[in-house]
């Protein structure tokens, strides 16, 4: 899944001509493009999807949505380590093929 999330600039650069931020999401820090939203000054709020800030936001509304995104466990699935997402898939992945075989006799208990 791929969200909008917002996210609190903490500072912004020109970067070979690209005006880039770094910002906060929630306890995440990522680059972000600010190509859209020029005039984004730090402390400001943005929603930002796939690296690119899209619309500023009021800063209640930008709580109120990570304490909703982190409560459903998605600031996670959004940022969480892709390298721990992939081994925890491939563990699944081998219990699953284990219970086939031994379901099928392939292995003996």
């Amino acid at each position: 899944m791929c969200l909008a999330v917002p996210g609190k600039v903490l500072d912004v650069e020109d970067r070979d001509g690209t005006r880039m931020a770094t910002v906060d999401f929630g306890g995440v820090v990522k680059e972000v493009c600010l190509e859209y939203l020029p005039d984004l000054e730090p402390g400001e709020y943005a929603i930002v999807h796939v690296g690119f800030a899209l619309q500023k936001l009021d800063e209640e509304s930008a709580r109120r949505t990570l304490e909703l995104f982190e409560t459903l466990g998605l600031l996670q699935e959004e940022f969480g380590d892709p390298w721990e997402a992939a081994e925890a898939a491939g563990s699944e992945w081998q219990a699953q093929d284990d219970i086939h075989k031994e379901v099928h006799g392939e292995v003996r208990p």
